[in-house]
């Protein structure tokens, strides 16, 4: 068993209240998952699965098998009620290195990445509408970065608001589609035969499933602000299980709706799949990119917002266990937010967003950021057999829950790693040979400051 953390003496730092509800919380898992991917991943489902009913059944086994994952998360979250996620878990369970690790990747090396992959995402629908390109891209891009980072700044009850508008919005939008779009399905797309070259049977079945995987990724990230979650015992599964239950209804009746309007090899074949499916309503027809690109845009900005509202919280956490920068854990004496790990972060985003080949770049850390979920989802053999283990909400067949979510993942960390190997070794290398270096120097820097007892 290891040490309680300290908690650091400068007396500019100071723990974070709970302000956030049941409906911030859902927002911040809801807004985080249902990003841009939604827009690209029904052709690479459709073209997995072969048929319409693999399409639709693959999102909704896709959507139970990422229950197993939420409750996880839902466990450990009122087992430590507090800021940081994964680190906290890996802390707890006994390997501050590995707890260490997690946020040290995360921060350089996919957070910051992400939100400036998501404020470009957004500019480029925008210029598909206004024409804009080149470099003034890029500055409305840290326009958006920069408002959103104001907006989370000056309040997390603010921003848990202004986050809730956000992910309502970006829903209503498919809700409409799906709802039109129902009176126009044509039933024998849902017989046609299979794909050319799909799989069939079980092997497509599955095909499809590990398709949506990434498609369902994020509803975790509410676990980073749970030392911000008004009675996290009761709102964090609360939040954890709804999440889940909207994004997958979301799915499987959009999966349903696109097989109905195209057929599977054009909804199999197409680089736009959802444009294409809005298309085929009647009366649309060469309107359907520009209502596509506004919905695009307003998902990919309510993900932008989520990111830039929890992502910090981790770097704020290790700050506060004197393993990152102490500057990071700072509060704003008004404000009431981790202002200098927000700052920070959307500062490197800012310069990333200068940079080039940012996917190519995020793509190194794939595997790595896997293999982070897959050992935290272990982290539940480990607690519960630990003294003084006490979450205020259990999973039930928590064993068999946790050994489900870590399969799903083991699937994911396989294929990413066939299809990049290269990439993953150099990461999990870089990762390992400029974190193990930082975390000895901030855990030793630590015990020489550790008061006498």
């Amino acid at each position: 068993m290891t040490a309680p953390a300290e908690t650091p003496t400068n007396p500019t730092t100071n723990d974070l209240g709970r302000k956030l509800g049941l409906a911030a919380a859902v927002a911040i898992a809801v807004g985080t998952t249902v990003g841009s991917g939604i827009f690209s991943s029904l052709n690479a489902v459709a073209a997995a699965g072969g048929t319409a009913l693999m399409l639709i059944l693959g999102f909704a086994i896709g959507g139970l098998m990422q229950i197993p994952a939420n409750l996880v998360y839902a466990e450990l979250s009122t087992a430590y009620p507090e800021n940081g996620g994964n680190y906290v878990y890996l802390r707890e369970a006994g390997s501050r290195p590995l707890a260490f690790l997690a946020g040290w990747i995360s921060f350089w090396a996919t957070d910051p990445p992400s939100i400036s992959i998501m404020a470009l995402a957004a500019v480029n629908y925008l210029g598909y509408l206004t024409g804009i390109t080149g470099i003034w891209s890029k500055f409305v891009a840290v326009g958006l970065v920069l408002i959103f980072m104001a907006v989370h700044l000056r309040s997390v009850t603010g921003g848990g608001r202004l986050q809730t508008i956000i992910t309502a919005v970006k829903i209503i939008p498919f809700v409409i589609l799906i709802g039109v779009g129902l009176f126009y399905v044509t039933p024998d797309y849902y017989s046609q035969p299979a794909v050319a070259g799909a799989p069939l049977g079980l092997a497509a079945l599955l095909a499809a499933v590990s398709a949506t995987t990434w498609s369902y990724d994020g509803m975790g990230a509410v676990t980073y602000m749970a030392g911000e979650i008004k009675r996290p015992e009761k709102t964090m599964p609360r939040a954890l299980i709804i999440s889940v239950i909207v994004v997958m209804s979301l799915y499987v009746l959009l999966s349903t709706v696109a097989a109905g309007l195209l057929p599977i090899g054009k909804l199999a074949d197409s680089d736009a799949p959802i444009a294409d499916a809005v298309a085929a309503i009647p009366g649309i027809g060469s309107a359907a990119g520009v209502i596509v690109a506004i919905m695009a845009i307003v998902v990919v900005v309510g993900s932008l917002s989520s990111c830039i509202m929890y992502q910090p919280r981790m770097e704020y956490a290790m700050a506060k266990d004197q393993l990152f920068f102490r500057a990071f854990a700072k509060v704003h004496p008004k404000w009431e937010t981790p202002y200098v790990s927000i700052i920070f972060q959307c500062a490197l985003a800012i310069v990333l967003i200068f940079a080039t080949d940012l996917v190519s770049l995020l793509g190194y850390f794939t595997l790595v950021q896997l293999l982070k979920n897959f050992i935290t989802f272990a982290t539940i053999f480990v607690l519960r057999r630990k003294p003084g283990y006490d979450p205020k909400w259990k999973m039930p067949m928590g064993y068999a829950m946790a050994g489900v979510a870590m399969f799903m993942t083991g699937t994911l960390i396989v294929s990413t790693f066939l299809w990049a190997p290269m990439a993953g070794l150099i990461a999990a290398l870089v990762a390992i040979g400029t974190g193990l270096p930082a975390y000895y120097f901030w855990e030793s820097r630590r015990r020489r400051e550790r008061p006498a007892r």
